[in-house]
């Protein structure tokens, strides 16, 4: 009897840190796809990775778009059966503003693709996920959520104000941790990346994207025996 392969989908997926984890994904036999809002990006991405070898294809996927994640999950219905892992990487990152001084609509339109967004594609791409044996979602975080860090002045994330990021990190790992209690056999985790250098940061982080893509890809190749809401990082848990 053929062994089935493992079915995922990453969404912000056309460059940096969501393109590196479909890469690496991929290169474990997986079969992958590679979701963005872009759709030349989209493509020109899936095919680098192709001619890579790996099987990877695009799926066109606007997080803020009921219509978008509809037919994104439509898409991916008429090739597969099923979905095993869900990788919610896609997100912004807001102006650089003092929290003083930011409004409630700038707020309101980083929220719409950090949270709002990573709700939207979860909820849609639940049923395909329930076909899965053992299904798993990963929610690509920041260790600016932790209000623990954020509350110890000799962390870097105390010096870091960001009304908006920060903030929307923090709900989304509480949806984690929601999505955790009401999903049995589902294993549902928060990733934190690290810094890495990605067009968000203008790339000044001080990671790669194969550093940043390693809690990720821990927690997306988790076996049943693996933790499910909890807030992860490279070495290990992140205290919320």
């Amino acid at each position: 009897m053929t062994e089935m392969r493992t079915v995922a989908l990453v969404t912000g997926a056309n460059k940096g840190l969501g393109q590196e984890t479909v890469r690496q994904l991929a290169g474990r036999g997986w079969q992958v796809f590679l979701a963005a809002r872009d759709r030349e990006r989209g493509l020109r991405a899936a095919g680098t990775l192709a001619g890579e070898g790996l099987d990877v294809e695009f799926v066109e996927l606007d997080v803020t778009s009921d219509e978008s994640v509809s037919a994104a999950v439509k898409a991916v219905a008429e090739r597969v059966d099923r979905l095993d892992v869900l990788v919610n990487n896609a997100g912004v990152g807001g102006p650089l503003l003092d929290p003083a001084d930011m409004a409630a609509d700038a707020l309101r339109a980083l929220y719409e693709v950090n949270v709002f967004g990573q709700v939207r594609v979860t909820h849609a791409f639940l049923p395909m996920l329930r076909g899965s044996q053992q299904p798993r979602i990963v929610m690509v975080s920041s260790a600016l959520a932790s209000l623990t860090r954020a509350g110890d002045p000799a962390r870097p994330e105390h010096g870091f104000l960001s009304l908006d990021y920060a903030s929307s990190k923090a709900a989304l790992n509480m949806v984690v941790s929601q999505y955790a209690r009401a999903l049995p056999g589902f294993k549902v985790n928060a990733a934190d990346p690290g810094n890495p250098a990605t067009d968000m940061n203008h790339h000044t982080g001080i990671h790669t994207v194969v550093e940043g893509a390693t809690a990720i890809i821990r927690l997306a190749t988790l076996d049943p025996g693996g933790p499910t809401g909890g807030f992860f990082g490279n070495d290990g848990p992140v205290p919320w």
